[in-house]
């Protein structure tokens, strides 16, 4: 069972890092938002992962061919027999990753068309975006979705308003809540497909899964919907950089579901 993972964006409401990385390198207690996803989806058994490559995609292929250079120290011998020794060599991920140059510009529907040589002719996979954490199950939103037997499962999630609330009446408030969470369910970002969902996009550049593609599997009653109502979170701004790296730091990263 694969796992695409969207790492084509630019990312540019976090230009301060995004101007010389993609956004899934930006890193979280010194490791890039990337591999805590990728850590997520690894201790509940999915460790076949895509990645749909676009904006500085060559900057995520040199992070994993270096990965051991950088965890480890190491001899390198050179000359036409060129060869490194490590020592003490710290264990590494037992991951296969897929490196998927899907364009510059592509939408995420198109992205996910263009990894679909990637994934077994009758499997169902998952797909999520590079920027976003949770504690969600990521096993039982499998069983979830086929139970469902629908084309598509989303997690849903509630999400907490940027504002503080004021429960107003006759221009006197009743009461004030500082950011709360909301009643409607939005998309959470993690999602399991099943090969029908290839009937709906396409690997044009301009099909974004998320428009006309859902509406219409939605519309068709092929949209399962999984609700977390647990941690979750996202990487969109500088903002939520500082506020996961402090997260982090604290020892109380909920995302943090392997040992």
């Amino acid at each position: 069972m694969k796992t695409i993972i969207i790492c084509g964006g630019k990312g540019e409401r976090l230009r301060e890092e995004t101007e010389f990385k993609p956004k899934p390198l930006v890193e979280i207690g010194g490791k890039p938002i990337l591999y805590h996803i990728m850590k997520i989806y690894g201790h509940y058994g999915y460790k076949d992962f895509i990645l749909a490559l676009g904006y500085k995609g060559f900057l995520i292929k040199d992070y994993f061919l270096h990965l051991a250079e950088m965890a480890n120290n190491f001899t390198m011998k050179l000359g036409p027999r060129s060869k490194i020794s490590y020592y003490e060599q710290e264990k590494m991920e037992d991951w296969t990753v897929t490196f998927v140059d899907t364009g510059l510009e592509t939408l995420s529907g198109g992205r996910v068309s263009r990894a679909k040589e990637f994934i077994g002719k009758d499997q169902d996979f998952f797909y999520t975006y590079g920027d976003g954490l949770s504690d969600v199950n990521i096993r039982e939103v499998f069983d979830f979705h086929k139970k469902m037997g629908k084309a598509v499962t989303i997690v849903g999630i509630n999400p907490t308003s940027p504002f503080g609330i004021l429960d107003v009446k006759d221009n006197i408030a009743r009461s004030f809540k500082e950011k709360p969470t909301l009643d409607g369910i939005t998309n959470g970002g993690f999602w399991v497909c099943s090969r029908k969902v290839f009937d709906y996009i396409t690997d044009d550049e301009s099909c974004q899964f998320e428009d006309d593609p859902l509406k219409t599997i939605a519309a068709e009653g092929q949209l399962a919907v999984f609700h977390h109502k647990g941690y979750w979170d996202c990487m969109d701004t500088y903002k939520h950089v500082s506020r996961l790296n402090k997260v982090w730091s604290n020892g109380q990263a909920p995302w943090k579901v392997w040992k």
